[in-house]
């Protein structure tokens, strides 16, 4: 029970390390870790049902309120209210409270309203492929009557369409005509718009990123992202723009990263316009994680689909078929391998029937030759000469087993007083959580929060509990291998051999071997035990090998030796 508990509070304790982690920014030096961060995003996509939930039942409720809504001012900003809800969730709910807000726009006699939802509704429909639709609707568009910041949305909507159009065409000469449509608006937009809108910073940081300035895109986004919430809908733009600049570096790690940041935003939003995790999903496949890539693209089609959006199928629909004609050749191949596999094994049993019907029939012809000995002495002493090399295979064999017995007999005694002192330190520990558990309680009790931030924002419990942790793993193990520093030792170079400080037991490098020895020779899971990055235990172990007198192939096998009976 004891052991069971322990096990679960590990299980807390790394589920909220991974959730801080998460939360936390990343220094300009630090190293992501992509795997966590994969698996966050594997577990946020099981719980998107919930969340797009969570997001219908707030669209419902709004939609109550403007059905019983009878002022036109005020049904006009819930229709705003329902529209801004549904941009990235259903477009055509979108377009349809976009709609709802022109006719009331126009009943109120708001005329400045009225173009400027016309503007975004042109957006709308050249973001599902709509583009005559768009122009049409911007035709209808009475600039005169709008200044300001309702004057630049215009021109942005524009901008927009004609870059929207210049993507998607195939003849250069119509590709050109957009293009410079385009700019000319977008100069129009960057002259009236304010320099915090999102997308004058999004049109600074892709001029600066063409013209080969990277820096100074890199500066622009970092000062993009300062303007957005963490987690939120413009927070997954931002970092869907960064991912570019990193791409752009050919930083190929942080590059993952941060269209990961931007694709868990998305998910944790509920939004059904999944463009980051569709890009995830590319690059993965460009890097061989076929099987995580067809998950993502798998799921981001569905989300497509629901948001109803023919432009972003078009998208999807090559790297669709492309992820699933590589997996399918994945499959194929992981099926052949299996059937050699199994062709194998089929191979093997007959071998060993044959061999069982061989021993049978050779067991027969010696009770003959035993029944006609006094017949046939030579052919018994030829069978006496064979029964005498099948006793000296079965000593062999005897030899082996008892070495096999001793062997277990090893790691039941290892297995023994680790478990004694891993069930006292469970005990301590839970004893620790509770002590804590309940001084926590009395400072929420006694409202005295900033001395619970102070207590709980320190890492210095964590390191002294890792420092218990490995101490009682330092005498434990050399308790039961007293010599185990001095054998490993005799298999580095002289100059290489390891001197302990004066009271240290063993340093890192010694006990990633003391791990090998006890059986446990998976990098990931000695990293994980000693909060250590998979990539720190390879080099450890690289190097380990490199300054071995041995082969670099037999050293650990020698460290598994190690306190064997010989």
């Amino acid at each position: 029970m004891c052991s069971t508990r322990f096990i679960v509070s590990l299980h807390l304790m790394r589920k909220i390390l991974l959730f801080l982690f998460v939360l936390s920014g990343l220094g300009a030096t630090a190293q992501p870790d992509l795997d966590s961060l994969y698996h966050c995003l594997d577990e946020e996509i099981l719980r998107f049902p919930q969340y797009v939930v969570q997001r219908e039942r707030s669209i419902d409720s709004l939609r109550q309120v403007l059905q019983q809504a009878t002022d036109d001012q005020q049904r006009y900003q819930l229709a705003y209210q329902l529209y801004e809800r549904n941009i990235a969730f259903v477009n055509d709910s979108a377009i349809h409270y976009l709609r709802q807000c022109i006719t009331l726009a126009e009943q109120m006699g708001q005329p400045v309203q009225a173009n400027e939802c016309r503007s975004q509704l042109a957006v709308r429909c050249s973001n599902t492929g709509m583009y005559d639709e768009a122009l049409e609707i911007l035709r209808h568009v009475n600039p005169s009557v709008l200044s300001g910041e309702s004057l630049g949305k215009y021109y942005e909507a524009y901008n927009h369409v004609y870059n929207e159009l210049a993507y998607y065409t195939h003849l250069a000469d119509m590709k050109e005509e957009y293009l410079r449509e385009a700019g000319r608006y977008e100069q129009l937009m960057l002259s009236i718009l304010p320099a915090t809108s999102d997308a004058v910073f999004l049109r600074r940081e892709m001029i600066a990123q063409t013209s080969g300035h990277l820096k100074e895109s890199m500066a622009i986004n970092d000062e993009w992202l300062k303007t957005v919430e963490r987690g939120s809908h413009r927070y997954a733009l931002v970092a869907l723009y960064r991912y570019l600049e990193y791409k752009a570096q050919n930083d190929t790690t942080m590059m993952m990263y941060w269209v990961a940041e931007s694709a868990l935003a998305d998910v944790r939003n509920a939004t059904l316009d999944q463009g980051s995790l569709w890009e995830l999903a590319n690059q993965l496949m460009l890097q061989g994680d076929i099987d995580r890539s067809y998950r993502y693209i798998s799921f981001t089609s569905e989300c497509t689909n629901r948001f109803g959006s023919r432009q972003r199928n078009w998208q999807i629909a090559p790297l669709l078929s492309e992820i699933a004609n590589n997996y399918k050749v994945s499959s194929e191949r992981n099926r052949h391998r299996l059937q050699h596999t199994i062709m194998g094994i089929s191979i093997l049993a007959l071998l060993l029937l044959a061999t069982l019907f061989y021993v049978n029939r050779q067991r027969k012809r010696l009770s003959l030759a035993q029944a006609k000995q006094k017949k046939t002495n030579a052919m018994l002493a030829t069978a006496n000469a064979q029964l005498s090399e099948k006793n000296e295979a079965l000593s062999d064999v005897n030899g082996q087993l008892q070495a096999l017995n001793a062997q277990l007999a090893e790691s039941n005694r290892v297995k023994e007083e680790y478990v004694g002192r891993f069930m006292r330190l469970c005990s301590i520990y839970i004893d620790k959580m509770d002590v804590f558990r309940k001084r926590v309680n009395k400072m929420i009790k006694n409202r005295e929060y900033e001395e619970l931030y102070n207590t709980t924002r320190g890492q210095e419990s964590k390191t002294q509990q890792l420092e218990e942790l490995f101490e009682s793993f330092d005498a434990a193990f050399l308790h039961l291998f007293p010599n185990f520093v001095s054998e490993v030792n005799a298999l580095l170079k002289p100059e290489e051999q390891m001197q302990l400080e004066k009271g240290q037991r063993m340093n890192t490098s010694l006990r990633i071997l003391a791990l090998i020895r006890l059986g446990i020779d998976d990098s990931s899971k000695i990293a994980e035990f000693l909060n250590y990055s998979v990539n720190t235990i390879y080099n450890y172990r690289a190097r380990l090998k490199s300054i071995a007198t041995t082969e670099r192939e037999e050293f650990e096998h020698q460290v598994k030796l190690i306190g064997m009976p010989k």
